[in-house]
């Protein structure tokens, strides 16, 4: 399973990229959207890569951000929707505006959207409520005095805790945002409260 690539930004095309890794080229799936701008051909490029494996192909799919990684990943797992729309759902919103949208049930905003009509946009908003809040601004930046940044309902319980435990919450929050620094954010999503409280504790020692 390829998780990420660096290389050589070798050619763009209408709906991929490719990428050079040490002489091998890598067709990656890429939705330009503005918020990225690419770097010229011959420039070393990051992506973060999720890779779907089907019975007649091994397609790789790109992102700058992990959070839109993650993003990904969500919506491929609501019920009729696949790879390609959700990278147009993408090219559309930010991660942050996709989870604004979804809290809100704003269904105007996702339809407008390539791909997306009102039933897929009810669907996403059913069925991601309770696993999409992000706030990608707030990684990896200093927390104003009072601010919390934690990007999820699991991250507030753990901040929570560890308050509970006597850590001071500016602390706590810097301790999830080092634990989610080092995992994928699919896997932070995933992982239960108590693994999430033993990583941040790690990163309190």
């Amino acid at each position: 399973m390829i998780a990420c690539l660096r290389g050589k930004l070798l050619q763009k095309l209408p709906e991929t990229l490719i990428i050079d890794v040490g002489g091998v080229g890598y067709e990656v799936f890429f939705s330009a959207s503005g918020r990225h701008p690419l770097p010229d051909q011959g420039e070393e490029f990051f992506l973060h890569i999720q890779t779907v494996v089907r019975e007649d192909a091994f397609l790789l799919y790109g992102f700058v951000e992990p959070e839109e990684k993650a993003a990904f990943l969500l919506l491929t797992g609501v019920s009729g929707i696949g790879p390609k729309v959700a990278l147009a759902v993408l090219a559309g919103l930010s991660p942050a505006e996709l989870s604004r949208a979804v809290a809100g049930d704003d269904l105007n905003t996702l339809v407008k959207l390539p791909g997306v009509g009102k039933k897929t946009a009810e669907r996403i908003c059913l069925e991601l409520k309770d696993k999409i809040l992000f706030v990608p601004e707030s990684l990896g930046a200093p927390s104003a005095p009072g601010a919390t940044h934690p990007v999820d309902e699991l991250s507030m319980d753990a901040v929570s805790a560890l308050v509970n435990l006597g850590y001071p919450q500016a602390r706590a929050e810097e301790a999830l945002q080092d634990v989610r620094r080092k995992l994928e954010p699919a896997a932070v999503l995933s992982m239960p409260l108590e693994e999430l409280l033993r990583q941040a504790l790690r990163a309190l020692v």
